[in-house]
């Protein structure tokens, strides 16, 4: 049986036969299957080290495992039942599987799914070194705001001297050879040789090109305080760029790339295509890229960073609120990166960005939202869920990587999204404000948006009020409001009092009451429509016993669907091989009886599919069975559904709802203890 994480990990995706390729990134092991349908998925969710699985298109599975992702990934690809020709490698990249997932592409919109996949692909390897610089820079921006080293000064070289210029390289060499490493990546993803892409990337950065402003036929005219200039090459005009920090160029070149070099491959053969492959596209991209794609590219980014630079000065307050409310629902998504690009454009355009800001404004909340999860786990005694908040918190808070508290907590608890909205939105109006009136945050590098970068943001006070109210708001609400249904926490009660070790000399009676004491921890207060239709009195229904209530007060609904599901979490007593009435029995002791159609136990369940079995448990809104009313009218009987409080004499109060139309779910009887 499968004891380390690694192999209770292998195990729960259906095996080492079942696994085609295996990659990780950040935070989460990529798993390309056979058969997903394989996958048990709430095993694999309890395991100790998983905050969280999800499930994708085709046949791709991802597991999100946080910070230890790569250890994780090591002893999966080192066990010894990983070693056989079905197991994955580090030969296999992340980009093997993206393309194989796109060449396998349905629908009507799969060009859009290989389209953020292709962003992705190309940003992801660099996020390590992205938010290694981030952190170089925020510390120079620290002892700049300190009046320590002057790093802002006009002439660094004078004012801070040869240690803090060198200091400042250490940075600058990621962002600005970031088109290299750019296409680098974007060419794996296209799975072509990715020294290609990055060599006529890296033509562009030459000292032989960057001197071409000073040819003597090169002529040069002043725009908007910057120089514009065009060289004469092979006699045509070429306009010269800065692609320093550039990525919708490589991203655009390789594109283009990618055909002509697939083009190549069929053109020459195996015997002769080291050489002339990269000959030829060398001798085609190099003047395709400083001819029409890098000026063109430029334009590009431009124009996007131009459009957003407008919203941001025309409707600052309705730009700062829309980048932390959409940023929540783009990132599980893996839909942010066309943002991060824009981003990158803005810094080496302008140099500064104006979208991070606000952005960070829903980082903290959802930071702040964890670390409510956090106070209310710690208070609940659910070391699981506590230690998830704690990775998760600081995994957010130093490194600015939110994934584990998505996909470890807030994902998997619906409570908790709303209630990061309000944070989200409060921290989006706080810094659109103050924006407006003080001036617009902006940040002088890409960061990741954590503690230790604070620095970079200036005006860094408006900055640091706007990510504390996100913050301290989400927080607030997850602890007053708590992050769980009160099925979830009577489900976390019984599974405490089951684990608790009962006492040795504990009388049979205290025995037989304790889990009665448990589940009253949540009183159950409404019984939910098992099924869709029309709600009639009970005193109306054509079954006279129900109709006199003997079997307690409730409702009759006539059905439109043959759906049923259970209208309460509990306990199933009663679920007779007919498949025509179900018994369930709540943690606190009130008894719901969904009986379907009026003498339908004759049937002997004919028309009715059984989904459950007795003594299980069921969770409100649970699939019970379901009923083909064709056939149950077809055989003459009434399809009437009764709902009844069978213990209605040990309640306070049972209150039926009015009649009227109900959808599945909707509440049906009030209950008050």
């Amino acid at each position: 049986m499968a004891s380390t994480t690694a192999e209770q990990i292998v195990e729960k995706v259906g095996g080492p036969g079942n696994i085609t390729s295996l990659t990780h990134c950040a935070t989460r092991l990529r798993f390309e299957l056979k058969d997903a349908g394989l996958v048990d998925a709430k095993a694999l969710d309890a395991i100790q080290g998983v905050l969280g699985s999800v499930p994708q298109s085709g046949d791709r599975y991802q597991v999100i495992i946080g910070g230890a992702v790569a250890s994780v990934y090591a002893d999966i690809t080192n066990l010894p039942s990983m070693k056989g020709g079905a197991a994955p490698s580090a030969a296999v990249s992340d980009a093997d599987i993206k393309a194989a997932e796109r060449a396998k592409a349905r629908g009507k919109v799969a060009w859009l799914d290989a389209f953020f996949e292709y962003l992705s692909n190309a940003f992801r390897p660099l996020l390590g070194v992205l938010l290694g610089s981030s952190l170089i820079i925020a510390i120079a921006a620290v002892l700049d705001a300190l009046h320590l080293v002057p790093f802002q000064g006009a002439d660094r070289l004078t004012d801070a001297g040869a240690t803090w210029v060198f200091w400042d390289s250490m940075w600058r060499s990621v962002l600005y050879f970031l088109p290299i490493m750019v296409a680098y990546n974007a060419s794996k993803a296209l799975k072509i040789d990715p020294w290609i892409g990055a060599s006529i990337m890296a033509a562009m950065f030459t000292p032989e090109f960057l001197s071409l402003k000073d040819a003597a036929d090169t002529v040069c005219v002043e725009v908007l305080g910057n120089d514009q200039c065009v060289a004469k090459i092979f006699g045509l005009p070429m306009q010269l760029n800065g692609y320093g920090g550039q990525v919708f160029v490589p991203l655009i070149m390789v594109a283009v790339l990618a055909q002509l070099y697939k083009l190549l491959l069929k053109i020459f053969p195996e015997n002769v295509q080291m050489v002339f492959v990269p000959f030829f596209s060398l001798l085609i991209m190099v003047p395709i890229t400083g001819f029409l794609i890098g000026p063109f590219s430029i334009w590009i980014g431009n124009g996007l960073g131009a459009g957003l630079a407008w919203l941001n000065t025309a409707v600052p307050l309705l730009f700062a609120v829309l980048i932390p409310m959409i940023y929540p629902f783009l990132v599980p998504l893996g839909l942010h990166w066309p943002l991060n690009a824009l981003m990158l454009a803005n810094i080496s355009t302008l140099g500064y960005d104006f979208i991070q800001g606000p952005m960070g404004t829903w980082n903290f909340a959802c930071f702040g939202a964890t670390a409510g999860v956090l106070v209310v786990a710690s208070r609940a005694k659910d070391m699981e869920v506590r230690q998830t908040a704690i990775g998760a918190l600081a995994a957010g808070l130093l490194g600015g990587i939110s994934e584990p508290s998505l996909y470890g907590i807030h994902l998997r608890y619906k409570r908790i999204y709303p209630r990061m909205l309000v944070g989200c939105a409060v921290g989006g109006v706080t810094i659109g404000i103050l924006g407006w009136m003080f001036g617009t945050v902006k940040a002088s590098t890409f960061a990741f948006t954590s503690l230790l970068t604070i620095p970079v943001f200036s005006p860094m006070w408006i900055y640091s009020i706007a990510i504390v109210a996100a913050f301290v708001v989400s927080m607030m609400l997850v602890i007053i409001s708590d992050y769980r249904t009160p099925e979830q926490k009577a489900e976390f009660a019984a599974e405490q009092a089951a684990a608790a070790p009962a006492p040795a000399a504990a009388p049979a009676a205290v025995a037989t009451a304790a889990p009665a004491a448990v589940g009253t921890l949540v009183a159950t207060r409404t019984v939910s429509a098992p099924v869709a239709g029309e709600l009639v009195a009970l005193t109306d229904v054509a079954d006279k016993v129900f109709a006199s209530k003997a079997l307690g007060d409730g409702v009759g609904i006539v059905p439109t669907d043959g759906q049923v599901i259970a209208p309460v979490s509990g306990v199933l007593m009663t679920v007779p091989e007919s498949g025509h009435a179900f018994g369930i029995k709540t943690d606190d002791g009130v008894e719901v009886l969904v009986h379907v159609g009026i003498d339908t136990v004759q049937l002997e369940g004919k028309g009715f599919t059984v989904g459950v079995a007795k003594d299980q448990r069921v969770e409100v809104g649970d699939p019970l069975a379901t009923v083909d009313l064709d056939t149950v009218k077809a055989a003459g009987y009434d399809t009437t559904t009764m709902v009844v409080v069978i213990n209605t004499m040990t309640l306070k109060s049972v209150t039926p709802a009015a009649p009227g139309t109900v959808s599945l779910g909707d509440p049906v009887i009030d209950i008050e203890a």
